[in-house]
C-alpha cells in the first residue's frame, strides 16, 4: 500500500521512493484545489517512482490524469524527475522559480562532456587529486552519464514569482523565496487556518529548506559562463530568518515528517552553521585548499568511507562555507598558492 498521509484541509503527503539513496522517499505533497489538484514536488524520475506517485493520487481519491499543476520547490531530481511524465500524462502546467528554471534549462541544452570539462576544472582548481578526477576525464572521452534520472525533468512553463499568490483557485499559496539549497528553492506559504486549529500562521511547503532533522546542502550552483561570485550559506542563512519570521503553525518538508516550531528549526540550523564556521576558521590556522578542508572537516562518517560521489559534494560544501569566510572578512585566498589555498584572519 501507498504510504499516503492526509493533512487535512485538502492537503496530502505521498511518500515517493528515491531509488539507492539513504532519504530513502521524497513527500510529495497534493494540494486541493477548485480546478482540481496540484502537486508539490513530483519525486525522482524512476518507474518505481512513478508506480508509487499514481498508488499515492488514486490513495488520495484523485488520478494522475486529475492534475492541474505541478509547484517544483527547486531543481534537484528527487523533487523534480516526473515532471514531464505527469505532464505527460495529466496537461498539467509545470512551475518553478526562475533561477532554478536556469538550471533545467542549461542541463537540457549543454552536451554531457561540457558539464565533465567544467566539473573537472572546478575540482582540479578545488585541489582535487588525480585518483578523483580520472573517472571524470573517463566518463567525458566514452560519453557516459551514469547516475542520472531515468526519467528527463520537464522544462517549466510558469513561473513562481516570490512575494505573490499563486493562481490556485479557492486557496492562498504564496511563494517565499529561499535560496541557499539551491538558487532558485521556494518555499510555499498556505495562508489558510491550520484544520486542527494550532496556533500561528498557516502551513508551510517547505522542500528540502526547512527539515526536522537533516541540515540541507549547501554548496556551489554556478553557471559556467557567469563570473559572479555567489554566496549561498549567505543566502541561506538569510533565507532561514525570513521563513521563521512567517510564524508558521506547521511544516510540512519534503523529508522525513510534518514539525512544528518552524522558528526553533530555523534557529539551531543558523546556530549549526555559525559553529561550523567558527570550526573551520580553526581548521584554517595553516593554509588548505578546499578538498583539503573537505578531508579535514568532520562529516556523518570518515572521510575514507565517504563514497566518491559524495565527495564532490562534500567539497562544493566546503567551498560555500569558505565563501561565507572570505566574504565576512574572516578568511583570504594566499596569494600565488595553485591550487588556491585559504587561510583565516
Amino acid at each position: 500500500m501507498p504510504h499516503v498521509i492526509d493533512h487535512r484541509g485538502g492537503v496530502w503527503s505521498i511518500a515517493v521512493p528515491i531509488p539507492d539513496n539513504p532519504l530513502g522517499h521524497t513527500l510529495v505533497h497534493v494540494l486541493e484545489t477548485d480546478r482540481g489538484p496540484v502537486l508539490i514536488d513530483t519525486g525522482w524520475g524512476d518507474p518505481d517512482s512513478w508506480d508509487a506517485l499514481a498508488a499515492g493520487l488514486t490513495a488520495c481519491g484523485t488520478d494522475v490524469t486529475e492534475l492541474h499543476g505541478v509547484l517544483v520547490t527547486h531543481h534537484h531530481p528527487d523533487h523534480h524527475g516526473l515532471s514531464a511524465r505527469v505532464r505527460e500524462a495529466s496537461g498539467a502546467w509545470i512551475a518553478m522559480h526562475a533561477a532554478d528554471t536556469e538550471v533545467v534549462r542549461r542541463t537540457r541544452e549543454a552536451e554531457p562532456g561540457t558539464w565533465l570539462t567544467y566539473l573537472i576544472g572546478k575540482l582540479g582548481a578545488a585541489g582535487a587529486p588525480e585518483e578523483h578526477l580520472a573517472p571524470l576525464y573517463a566518463a567525458r572521452a566514452e560519453g557516459r552519464t551514469r547516475g542520472l534520472p531515468d526519467e528527463r525533468p520537464a522544462l517549466p512553463d510558469r513561473e513562481i514569482v516570490p512575494g505573490e499568490l499563486l493562481d490556485l483557485a479557492g486557496r492562498r499559496l504564496r511563494a517565499i523565496w529561499t535560496p541557499g539549497h539551491t538558487p532558485g528553492h521556494v518555499c510555499l506559504h498556505l495562508e489558510e487556518a491550520h484544520p486542527a486549529a494550532h496556533p500561528g500562521n498557516g502551513r508551510l511547503f517547505s522542500g528540502d529548506h526547512l527539515l526536522p532533522g537533516i541540515s540541507p546542502h549547501v554548496g556551489l550552483y554556478e553557471d559556467p559562463d557567469d563570473a559572479t561570485v555567489t554566496d549561498p550559506l549567505g543566502d541561506y542563512l538569510d533565507s532561514l530568518e525570513r521563513i521563521a519570521r512567517l510564524g508558521v503553525a506547521e511544516v510540512l518538508p519534503a523529508h522525513q515528517h510534518a514539525f512544528t516550531s518552524a522558528a526553533e528549526r530555523a534557529a539551531e540550523l543558523v546556530a549549526h552553521h555559525e559553529e561550523r564556521l567558527g570550526g573551520l576558521r580553526a581548521l584554517l590556522a595553516a593554509p588548505l585548499t578546499p578538498w583539503q578542508l573537505a578531508e579535514t572537516m568532520t562529516w556523518n562518517r570518515p572521510w575514507a568511507e565517504i563514497p566518491y560521489g559524495s565527495r564532490t559534494i562534500a567539497v562544493s560544501e566546503a567551498e560555500a562555507h569558505l565563501r561565507r569566510l572570505v566574504k565576512t572578512g574572516l578568511a583570504e585566498p594566499v596569494p600565488g598558492s595553485d591550487p588556491v589555498a585559504y587561510v583565516a584572519v
